[in-house]
């Protein structure tokens, strides 16, 4: 969100991001995890997904273990290979979660433009 075409706050723009901590600041869910495990959803792997973000398959490993550390339940759940090979699906913990967000962020958004348009409005005067 800016300022209003031919405002003197045109090109200033307002940007906020969110996040799901712990009490004591450990990280566990952001957009772009979030963006994670929309693609392990989509693509039925932590490989997959982690190349498709430019992520190390260890980091994003890991950013989950700490996840479902924290959470105290398992968010994906990782198949073995076989003849048919491996495939990770989100669990149905998991899929709530992403789906909880997914809302989380769209009221959010919705609230933060009526107020960002408030405080550009209040701006210009």
């Amino acid at each position: 969100m800016a300022g209003s075409k031919g405002s003197k706050y045109f090109n200033v723009f307002l940007n906020y991001k969110f996040w799901l901590n712990t009490k004591t600041g450990d990280e566990i869910l952001d957009k772009s995890m979030l963006q994670i495990f929309k693609d392990i959803e989509k693509e039925g792997s932590i490989q997959a997904a982690a190349d498709k973000n430019n992520v190390s398959y260890r980091k994003v490993w890991g950013d989950i273990k700490k996840a479902e550390e924290i959470l105290n339940f398992s968010i994906v759940e990782k198949k073995r290979g076989g003849k048919d090979g491996g495939a990770t699906t989100l669990t149905t913990d998991g899929e709530n979660m992403l789906s909880a967000f997914a809302e989380l962020e769209k009221e959010f958004n919705k609230a933060i433009y009526k107020t960002a348009k408030k405080f550009f409005h209040s701006l210009n005067g």
